[in-house]
């Protein structure tokens, strides 16, 4: 079975902790989102947890919400989340001897409906996305030391 998971990886010079602050604030969102999008938080908290629930004002031609749920959550190490479908955004974060951390971001759609998101184009789609997402992840956490 092929594994359904699109993943980049980008090497920030800041601390997990710095880096999960600005994943787990959906304020924030707009300001790294590379897919153009991700508009704005419609509902809420300030902060992400186990089970957090929000909304988010999206586009892709035209405007809708967005409600999402987190379902994995590890502080400072692990953010994933989901919505309508059975996928899954993931954010991992690895701190490395050197004070850096390798950012992971990953489009798993191994849950269900792979072959849905296929003939739709969602991988190569979110692929382009997380390229773009990363290095505007980079620039936020290493311009907020």
């Amino acid at each position: 079975m092929a594994e359904h998971k699109v993943s980049r990886s980008v090497v920030i010079d800041a601390p997990a902790e710095t880096i999960f602050d600005i994943i787990a604030d959906p304020r924030r969102h707009p300001e790294f989102d590379g897919s153009g999008t991700v508009r704005e938080l419609v509902t809420g908290p300030e902060r992400l947890g186990p089970e957090a629930r929000f909304s988010m004002g999206m586009t892709m031609g035209l405007p809708y919400r967005m409600a999402n749920r987190v379902v994995e959550f590890t502080a400072d190490r692990l953010l994933a989340w989901r919505h309508l479908g059975p996928h899954r955004w993931r954010w991992e974060l690895e701190p490395l001897a050197d004070g850096t951390t390798r950012v992971t971001e990953t489009f798993d759609y191994s849950f269900g409906g792979s072959l849905f998101y296929i003939l739709m184009g969602m991988p190569s789609r979110n692929a382009r996305g997380i390229e773009h997402t990363l290095p505007r992840l980079k620039r936020l956490a290493e311009n907020s030391r």
